[in-house]
C-alpha cells in the first residue's frame, strides 16, 4: 500500500471523489435502470450467489426467523442492497431492517426514488438510505437516521461493500472503516467486501497512472491489502479469492460472451479476474 498521504491530500481527494460520484453520469452507471445488463446478470447470478450463501452458511436460523438486518457501505445508488432484499423477501426470508450509506448525497438521493421504485411497500419501510463516509459510518449513519447509535452496534447479520472500500485504502482510512464494520455485526456477523482487482490488465485506471501524478488517487490493493485489515485481529477470513470477467457495463452480446469464457479464463488465469472478495466473520473476543 502506498503510504504518506497527509490531512490536506486526503481532504482534497475526498473532494474530488464527492464531486465525481455526484455527477450526472455516474449516478445512472450506480443505479439499475441506467447501469447496464452486465451489473444485472452479476446480481442475478454471482454476487446474488455470494450473498445468499453467506447468509445461508453464516446467519443464525434465530436471526432469519426474526428478521436479517443488512448494512451496506459505500452503497452508490443502492443497487446491491435493493436487490437482496427483495431476493430475500422472494425467498421466504425475513428482512428486519436493511441501511445503505454514502458518502454522496446525490446517490442516496438517487437510492431512496430506486426503493420505490423496485420495492413493494412494506420493503421499503424495512430499508432506510442516509448520508455517510465509510470510515465513520456509524455516528454518520446515527445521525442521519435520527437513532442512537448504541442501537445500531452489534446488531447487524451481514455488512457489504461493493466497489468502495478501495477509497479507504487511497484515504488512508481502511482501519476506520474495518473498525466500524466490526462494530456493527454481531458476534459471528459477517462482512463481505468485493472491489476492483489489481491484477485484471485493462482497468481505465492503470491506463491513468501513467498520466498523472496522483497515482494515489488511483491506486489498487492486492488482494492481500484488501484481506489485511480483517485479518488483523478482528476478524476469521472465511474466503479470499478473485472472479468475475464480466463488467459491470456490459451490454447483452458482451456480458454472453464472458460468460461463456469464464471457465476458461478461470483455468488459465484466476488470479487476474476482475473482482477482489474477502469474506470475513466478526470473531468473540479479539485477539491480542
Amino acid at each position: 500500500m502506498k503510504s504518506g498521504i497527509n490531512i490536506q491530500d486526503a481532504s482534497t481527494m475526498s473532494a474530488k471523489f464527492l464531486e465525481q460520484y455526484s455527477a450526472e453520469e455516474t449516478i445512472r452507471k450506480y443505479t439499475r435502470e441506467t447501469a447496464g445488463h452486465g451489473i444485472s446478470y452479476l446480481l442475478d447470478h454471482e454476487y446474488g450467489k455470494i450473498y445468499m450463501e453467506a447468509i445461508e452458511k453464516y446467519v443464525p436460523e434465530s436471526s432469519q426467523k426474526t428478521g436479517i438486518r443488512l448494512w451496506e457501505f459505500g452503497c452508490g445508488g443502492g443497487m446491491n442492497l435493493l436487490h437482496l432484499v427483495s431476493l430475500l423477501q422472494r425467498q421466504g426470508k425475513k428482512v428486519d431492517f436493511g441501511c445503505g450509506t454514502d458518502f454522496s448525497g446525490a446517490l442516496v438521493e438517487a437510492a431512496g426514488i430506486e426503493a420505490h421504485r423496485y420495492l413493494t411497500g412494506d420493503q421499503i419501510n424495512k430499508v432506510r438510505f442516509t448520508v455517510a463516509r465509510n470510515e465513520d459510518h456509524i455516528e454518520e449513519g446515527a445521525t442521519g437516521m435520527g437513532v442512537d447509535k448504541n442501537e445500531l452496534l452489534g446488531s447487524f447479520d451481514l455488512v457489504f461493500g461493493v466497489n468502495t472500500i478501495r477509497y479507504s485504502h487511497r484515504l488512508n482510512n481502511v482501519e476506520r472503516c474495518v473498525e466500524g464494520i466490526w462494530k456493527l455485526l454481531r458476534e459471528g456477523g459477517v462482512c463481505i467486501i468485493i472491489d476492483m482487482n489489481c491484477k485484471f490488465p485493462a482497468f481505465r485506471s492503470r491506463f491513468r497512472d501513467r498520466l498523472t501524478k496522483e497515482q494515489q488517487a488511483t491506486y489498487l490493493p492486492t488482494l492481500d491489502e484488501y484481506a489485511r485489515p480483517f485479518s488483523s485481529g478482528s476478524f476469521e477470513i472465511l474466503k479470499k479469492e478473485n472472479f468475475c470477467w464480466i463488467p459491470h457495463s456490459a451490454g447483452s452480446a458482451l456480458t454472453t460472451v464472458m460468460k461463456t469464457l469464464t471457465p476458461m479464463l478461470n483455468a488459465l488465469a484466476h488470479g487476474s479476474a476482475m473482482r477482489s472478495l474477502v469474506i470475513s466473520r466478526k470473531i468473540e473476543q479479539r485477539r491480542p
